[in-house]
């Protein structure tokens, strides 16, 4: 015998809890989420006093409508308080008699079903519900409504599956994610509601026994029922939603001319000479490359820098960031390594990281072989680097903020035609914007798009919170004999007496 489920399944308990002025539901269809919350709407209206709030339904059509009442009025029932009537009712306007739905409650408050004409919720206040928003013809009109109830205290809900790329709904639910509007954002799929209970709770509701075989056939019927349309009907991926996520004309509108690209590149014999050699090597390289660049940046800004990794194939890029007095992120340099052994990779990142200033935070590309120049950054520099395990989730979250940054102008990157072809390797595949497969390179080598995503990183790292105090480091510039071998194994930097004794020295 099955464990009886609660009544809410944890997603649904999710919606419920959370109490944002503004929230927005991206959802598979058929998962209950209009029915959770037309329980949040029973409660509100049914609470007597100031505390109490009215509900203003708004479906596309009629059957939506007569559906959220009677669900609202069976959850008023739940609880207790007992609507006084359920009846329709006919509104007068302008234009045509208007079909609505209204629950009385003894509390005074009441929840009300209308038509979708933004000029129906005109003049009220409470909480507005507008369902399955994609599918609405005027939903920036019921936006601009609705969202006038907030400016008494009131609140806006917006729930809806996907209906194409270009939808108003989808814009919204993008420019959330880019942080343009200070909305609280739920993402159900269809796989998500079943690893939740979904298809248990429905075995319940019908009193049959479930178990993992039939869930899966079930899965498969419902996907097989869907067909081309399962992307959007049930995994929140918007139809025609694919291609390039930046165009040429946008990337190259953000690109500023004299921010220098430091390349290096060795030979594979490299990795096979001596440890020493190979340190003393590339410490020349980066006080003659890296030391030049790193004397422009501004000590007043705080910095930031983004990784990704790469050994021989593709490329290891750090990319720093600072933060301009108008919150504008520039990029001094960037440094790219190519066929360059690991702990030579890690003692160019220390050299760069050590002498940022006021170094706050960096993200890391912690897959592969990337988790171990990603985890000694960690021990070195703490809860300022942030191991970055790069997933279609994280892609999904960060992506629009990245690219809200060049809609609006606020990042400054390199004049380069390896970084334009590498952010333009940035595309969208089903509904998420991620690195392509294809590789390109005005080098004839071969990138994979490597540039933007450790730029990528850096915007990340600039918004994120992971870092501790920003500090600026004690490191030394200059004398590359001074120090040499001292970090053969890369663990913590000297003691800061020491470093204060090499500086009496005049290094």
């Amino acid at each position: 015998m099955n464990e009886p489920l609660s009544i809410l399944l944890p997603y649904q308990r999710r919606w419920l809890a959370d109490q944002s002025q503004v929230k927005v539901s991206e959802k598979s269809r058929r998962i209950g989420i209009t029915w959770t919350e037309a329980a949040d709407r029973a409660l509100g209206a049914a609470t007597g006093g100031r505390a109490g709030i009215d509900g203003w339904y708004i479906g596309y059509n009629k059957d939506m409508a007569l559906e959220f009442i009677e669900a609202a009025a069976r959850w008023a029932r739940r609880f207790n308080r007992a609507a006084e009537a359920v009846e329709e009712i006919v509104l007068e306007d302008e234009r045509a008699d208007i079909l609505a739905y209204r629950i009385r409650f003894a509390s005074g408050h009441k929840i009300v079903a209308l038509s979708s004409r933004p000029s129906n919720l005109r003049g009220k206040d409470g909480c507005a519900v507008i369902d399955e928003a994609a599918f609405h013809e005027d939903l920036a009109g019921l936006l601009k409504a609705a969202l006038a109830f907030t400016m008494w205290g009131g609140l806006v809900r917006i729930i809806s599956t996907h209906n194409g790329a270009q939808n108003p709904f989808n814009e919204l639910v993008s420019e959330i994610r880019a942080g343009r509007r200070p909305y609280s954002l739920h993402r159900t799929t269809f796989d998500e509601a079943l690893a939740d209970g979904l298809y248990k709770k429905i075995c319940e509701q019908n009193e049959t026994e479930w178990n993992e075989a039939k869930q899966r056939e079930w899965r498969q019927q419902i996907v097989d029922y869907y067909g081309d349309n399962v992307g959007e009907e049930l995994f929140c991926v918007p139809r025609a939603s694919s291609g390039a996520y930046l165009s040429s004309v946008l990337i190259e509108a953000r690109m500023k001319a004299g921010i220098p690209i430091l390349r290096w590149e060795m030979p594979a014999e490299f990795s096979g000479r001596p440890e020493a050699e190979r340190y003393s090597e590339t410490q020349a390289w980066c006080e003659d490359n890296i030391a030049p660049a790193l004397a422009t940046l501004d000590p007043a800004r705080a910095s930031f820098f983004g990784e990704d990794f790469g050994r021989s194939g593709d490329l290891t890029v750090i990319w720093p960031l600072q933060i301009a007095a108008n919150l504008t992120r520039r990029t001094p340099f960037v440094v790219e390594l190519r066929n360059i052994p690991f702990r030579n990779q890690e003692q160019v990142l220390t050299y760069v990281v050590d002498h940022l200033p006021r170094f706050t935070n960096g993200a890391m590309d912690a897959r592969g072989n990337g988790q171990y120049l990603a985890e000694t950054a960690a021990q070195r520099y703490g809860g300022r680097i942030v191991q970055v395990m790069l997933s279609e989730s994280w892609y999904r979250e960060n992506m629009p903020r990245y690219k809200a940054a060049f809609e609006d102008g606020t990042i400054e990157i390199p004049k380069d035609a390896d970084v334009l072809a590498d952010h333009r390797a940035i595309v969208l595949e089903n509904g998420v914007a991620k690195i392509s497969d294809r590789r390109a390179g005005s080098d004839g080598k071969g990138r994979h798009g490597d540039s933007a995503m450790a730029a990528a990183l850096a915007f990340f790292a600039s918004r994120t919170d992971a870092g501790l105090i920003a500090y600026t480091p004690a490191r030394p510039s200059g004398n590359r004999e001074l120090f040499a071998g001292r970090f053969d194994s890369f663990g913590p930097p000297p003691a800061e007496e020491e470093f204060a004794a090499a500086h009496a020295r005049g290094f």
